[in-house]
């Protein structure tokens, strides 16, 4: 290991906050530099991590019910550069572990296909939520391998001013990657941890062309409340073998032409699954007969997406205030895929009011379009005098303001309006208020 020296303790340090209150507000984390500490760790190539987010949402219109419900995640984790720690370049060791506790809206409530709060799900538990070592082999080659999650590499959304696009939204449609994805496959999303490992080429040298391939294990109970730490390959039900192309184009968020991705993928899920029409349970009351019910299985599964973004307008050159809008769209096995048809849009604008250059104003929504197979299925079952529902579609719409009085702090108000709940007319159309807190620590 490479020697250090010891870590710094100005005169001038009485506690892990910042000592006034402007290098407090204006800091890039809520508890600061530690007097000095966090930048020594930094620079010996340690980087703390840690953030609380919560998501509150009530429906006072439509759907089943009526209630308010308040979910949230504590997530602390640091990044270890190998490099800059021992002299020797292994790479850099990611550890994150969140803690998701609270209630959703879903199913007892709306209810929804979708969650309207993006942070509610995955098994309200603590858990590991990645532990991985990545490498870059100079600017051509990035790898990643350990326990990862595939929606930090593959149909991801990008960056723009350092912000993640899609979770400019509270609604679990948009917020992370378009949710279908992890609806119809053994796609793995945030938080859970699934063994696995990617490559990544850039034959430019730049992140202006990307090609990328993973595997993933699939294991459909890595989600339950006591799987928070599961490591094994048990109930494993197949391989996740996605890739990707990617385009870049433009210069950067402040400079030069107007930046956009492109981004193209598909995937190959190895599980053995049944078909479509035994998820009908989803959409239909217990007392529905399920007369002559198909169940038959099939061994693999498929689907692809297309995602792109776009920055329209800039205030002026060197700013870092102005607009984008993205779409994606997602297509599924008709075989198995739940949702074979689903796409989302959005639009954000960064800088708002006269001295507000960093708050946001968001409009977006999702078009979810479920599998024709259980519509038929569900008129088959009307013939036949039961008191079915006829699944069909469920579409959102969501505007919300992001205030950010700080750098570490957002504070987004917000309203969903919620077509076909649950993706039959069997509830009224909902309407949502949503309040949403991040603090990055």
């Amino acid at each position: 290991m490479v020697e250090t020296s010891p870590v710094p303790v100005p005169n001038d340090y009485h506690g892990i906050f910042p000592q006034s209150y402007d290098e407090w507000i204006h800091g890039s984390t809520m508890t600061g530099d530690w007097g000095g500490l966090r930048q020594w760790l930094e620079d010996r190539g340690v980087t703390i991590l840690g953030h609380y987010l919560e998501d509150t949402s009530g429906n006072p219109i439509g759907g089943k019910a009526q209630a308010v419900r308040y979910a949230h995640e504590f997530g602390l984790g640091t990044d270890i550069d190998f490099k800059k720690l021992t002299g020797h370049d292994i790479g850099t060791m990611h550890l994150m572990i969140t803690e998701r506790a609270g209630l959703g809206l879903g199913s007892s409530i709306l209810p929804a296909l979708d969650s309207v709060q993006q942070i509610f799900g995955s098994g309200e538990t603590v858990r590991l939520t990645r532990w991985s070592l990545e490498h870059h082999f100079g600017r051509y080659v990035d790898m990643e391998a350990g326990w990862v999650n595939t929606e930090n590499d593959f149909a991801q959304s990008t960056t723009h001013w350092g912000m993640s696009i899609y979770c400019q939204f509270q609604t679990n449609a948009v917020c992370g990657m378009p949710q279908s994805l992890a609806m119809n496959s053994g796609y793995g999303w945030y938080p859970t941890a699934h063994p696995g490992a990617y490559l990544k080429l850039y034959p430019l040298g730049t992140e202006r062309l990307l090609v990328s391939a993973g595997i993933y294990n699939v294991d459909n109970t890595i989600s339950n409340t006591h799987n928070g730490w599961k490591l094994g390959l048990g109930d494993s039900t197949g391989t996740y073998l996605p890739f990707q192309l990617g385009w870049k184009t433009g210069n950067t968020d402040e400079h030069g032409a107007l930046p956009g991705n492109i981004k193209i993928g598909g995937y190959w899920d190895t599980s053995e699954v049944k078909i479509v029409t035994t998820r009908i349970t989803t959409f239909e009351p217990s007392s529905v007969d399920l007369v002559n019910l198909p169940e038959e299985s099939v061994r693999g599964r498929y689907g692809g997406w297309f995602e792109g973004d776009q920055m329209i307008q800039r205030d002026h050159d060197g700013s870092s205030q102005g607009t984008v809008i993205f779409g994606s769209f997602i297509w599924g096995d008709p075989r198995t895929a739940l949702a074979p048809y689903f796409a989302t849009w959005g639009l954000i604008r960064k800088g708002t009011f006269a001295g507000r250059p960093d708050d946001t104003v968001s409009l977006g929504g999702k078009f979810l379009v479920v599998n024709p197979k259980l519509t038929d299925y569900a008129r088959y079952l009307q013939s036949l005098g039961e008191q079915a529902y006829k699944p069909s579609q469920e579409n959102s719409l969501e505007l919300n303001y992001g205030w950010r009085p700080t750098h570490w702090a957002t504070i987004r108000p917000g309203m969903q309006y919620l077509w076909h709940p649950g993706g039959t007319n069997r509830y009224p159309n909902a309407y949502i208020l949503d309040f949403e807190t991040g603090l990055t620590f």
